[in-house]
């Protein structure tokens, strides 16, 4: 096997290993601020401010209760092809026995990256380095807080009832992002700048901070109420509708054709994928695994299929969390591999070892940092025009 490794800087993580070198030292005051709903000492803030600045200086952060846990119906069940299995069952375990629900964290520090892409991917390292605490919760983006949508919010000295939002959706195809417009009975008494953070503040807790900067193009405050009116906690199913539309099954969409000499050509591709969806993978990992039984147009037949599909399976399960396939073409005897890894989490060993049992040929493979995803962007750019067709 052809290896080819790049080592990753050590002044990449000094920023985070800072934090959590001084995170003892803050915590009992943040948790006090939280009990007493008040804002925590100056210089303990002023530290955690200064601290997460140097992660990124685009990450903002705040406090709070931990959020709830999921009720643990069928519905919180993630099914996906990409699931770990081993945390399919701790789930399926824990409806079986509601007490494990209910237990966790108190509180939680949350980073706020907006839009920023770098600091999303720094806030994500952040939160998978830190250290284990029966009390906090470790967040790297704001989540989706339905609850908090039917709660009253004091806004410029304005207090408002949320539950009386009611918005308005409408999806640009084209575009691949969803305008929305939020109407308030009292927006009339409030000024411009108030009407759109309550807008904005409406939108991200329905949403969440990654969807809402993966898939709203614009927020926008209503005079009146819409002719179509939707409570604000449909807002995530109309997304996953747009997405289903642009993609294909299971998020994965692909064409097949000829390649002259080689034959057949088959291609898979994660669409539509951002940034986002996987903001701690950034080692790009392009694995080239030969097949010997062919059919007669140089495809895998049906004992290397079986071959190729078991080993992408262990894969995905061997990775869990710490990377996903990206993309995958096959054609004239080769399929390649376009994986992406969180350099951070070592299992990059345990993926090259998993690759060394493969008893058709040599597996080559070659690795390098691309924390912009350069590489898979190069890929994909030829194929958007038909994926998009």
């Amino acid at each position: 096997m052809a290896l080819f490794r790049r080592r990753r800087s050590a002044d990449s993580t000094s920023a985070v290993t800072a934090f959590w070198d001084a995170w003892p030292t803050a915590r009992d005051a943040l948790a006090n601020a939280v009990e007493t709903d008040q804002p925590a000492p100056s210089e303990v803030s002023e530290e955690v401010s200064e601290l997460v600045r140097k992660i990124h200086p685009d990450l903002d952060w705040e406090v709070g209760r931990a959020p709830s846990r999921p009720s643990g119906g069928l519905d919180d069940l993630d099914l996906s092809m990409d699931a770990d299995p081993s945390k399919l069952l701790e789930q399926l375990a824990a409806m079986d026995d509601p007490s494990k629900l209910t237990e966790g964290p108190v509180y939680a520090m949350t980073l706020r990256p907006g839009t920023s892409e770098e600091a999303r991917v720094q806030a994500e390292r952040w939160a998978r380095s830190a250290p284990e605490d029966d009390q906090w919760t470790f967040l790297p983006v704001r989540r989706a807080d339905h609850e908090k949508l039917s709660s009253t919010v004091t806004w410029d000295d304005h207090e408002l009832d949320l539950s009386h939002v009611s918005v308005s959706m409408r999806v640009n195809q084209a575009a691949a992002r969803i305008e929305v417009g939020v109407y308030h009975p009292d927006n009339m008494f409030l000024s411009e700048e108030t009407r759109q953070g309550v807008a904005e503040h409406v939108t991200l807790l329905a949403l969440g901070e990654d969807d809402m900067v993966r898939w709203i193009g614009k927020v926008a405050p209503l005079d009146e109420a819409p002719l179509d009116p939707l409570p604000p906690t449909s807002m995530p199913a109309v997304v996953r509708q747009m997405v289903d539309l642009l993609g294909g099954p299971g998020g994965w969409a692909g064409f097949e054709g000829r390649v002259p000499i080689q034959g057949g050509l088959e291609f898979r591709i994660r669409h539509p994928l951002t940034r986002r969806d996987y903001p701690a993978l950034s080692l790009y990992v392009h694995v080239v695994v030969p097949y010997t039984h062919l059919d007669e147009d140089r495809l895998p037949a049906e004992e290397s299929l079986t071959a190729l599909t078991e080993l992408e399976e262990r894969l995905t399960v061997l990775l869990g969390d710490n990377g996903a396939l990206f993309a995958r073409q096959t054609t004239g005897g080769r399929r390649q591999y376009h994986y992406y890894l969180d350099p951070d989490s070592g299992v990059l060993p345990e993926f090259e070892a998993a690759l060394m049992d493969w008893s058709e040929g040599e597996v080559k493979l070659r690795t390098h940092l691309d924390p912009q995803w350069s590489q898979f962007n190069a890929i994909r750019r030829p194929y958007l025009r038909k994926l998009d067709g």
